[in-house]
């Protein structure tokens, strides 16, 4: 895509909503493969070498295609690598990890809305970071609405269930460390292709869960050909989606592309109901409304 192009804020919206979509479907997918595997609740090893899998073939699928269109990596030293490593560590390895434990101690609904904390961390830290994104009244506001949706599925309700660490605990885990990970995604950016940061993000990320795995004694119990069709959905998901939004972050201001997230707890609820069959709350459609008045006041 053609620079000039992705700075246009008509850009931004069109790929962004994209991406939003996207990975809204992942949450559906995500609990569809790994009941098609055969992976219990107790199998946390299993749960991380099936995100693993979908991660370094997602990353190998990045940088070949990068390899392909002629884009340089531009950074070779070791203090680059070493942040890359890192990057790879939090954003897919630690970040990941909690996800799928946390998914999968969680309904769909639940978890879209819950992983959606990681957008007004990712703007808190933004701001104290970055000087193209300053910390005012409208983007603190934003952030205490986000959070009041974050809240409003974790109590009054006994049908959500009570709070727990292996469900919400590590779900808002996952948020946090998806944040530190979008700030770790804009600096090595900008010193070098984003899509290459992505491809060897996913793929660094994608062998060291594989490989804590198997020191857990991980395994894919059941393979059958609907699990695989899941697993390459999820794979595409990730190198498209993670490839566009490292982009558009070298672009824009971060607050100004995370907007885009709130997107994906609506979605996250609606798709979850449709493809799971999981019970509708009106809790959850509050919670998700909530969720995007608050993006929206940070980016008004």
């Amino acid at each position: 895509m053609k620079r000039d192009f992705l700075k246009s804020r008509t850009a931004a919206v069109l790929l962004m909503t994209f991406c939003a979509v996207i990975w809204a479907f992942a949450y559906p997918l995500n609990k569809l493969g790994i009941a098609q595997f055969g992976i219990t609740a107790g199998m946390t090893g299993s749960k991380i070498l099936f995100a693993g899998v979908r991660f370094f073939a997602a990353g190998l699928i990045t940088l070949v295609i990068a390899l392909l269109s002629g884009r340089k990596v531009r950074q070779r030293s070791f203090s680059f690598a070493g942040l890359i490593l890192l990057h790879s560590l939090v954003y897919i390895g630690l970040r990941y990890s909690c996800f799928y434990i946390g998914l999968s101690n969680l309904s769909g609904s639940r978890s879209s809305i819950l992983d959606a904390l990681g957008s007004f961390l990712l703007i808190l830290l933004a701001c104290a970071v970055f000087p193209d994104d300053r910390l005012t009244l409208r983007k603190i506001l934003g952030c205490i609405l986000g959070f009041c949706g974050i809240f409003l599925i974790n109590v009054g309700q006994e049908a959500s269930g009570s709070f727990t660490l292996a469900g919400d605990g590590m779900m808002l885990l996952s948020a946090l460390l998806s944040a530190c990970g979008g700030i770790l995604a804009r600096i090595l950016s900008k010193r070098s292709d984003p899509v290459y940061v992505t491809g060897f993000a996913l793929t660094f990320g994608g062998a060291m869960m594989i490989a804590a795995s198997q020191r857990m004694q991980g395994n894919l119990p059941v393979v059958t050909g609907q699990g695989v069709f899941y697993m390459i959905c999820l794979i595409l998901i990730s190198s498209v989606a993670f490839s566009i939004y490292t982009v558009l972050l070298t672009i824009h201001p971060v607050s100004s592309i995370t907007i885009f997230n709130a997107l994906i707890p609506i979605l996250g609820v609606i798709l979850s109901c449709v493809f799971l069959r999981e019970p509708f709350s009106v809790r959850y459609l509050l919670a998700g409304v909530i969720v995007a008045a608050g993006v929206y006041t940070v980016n008004r």
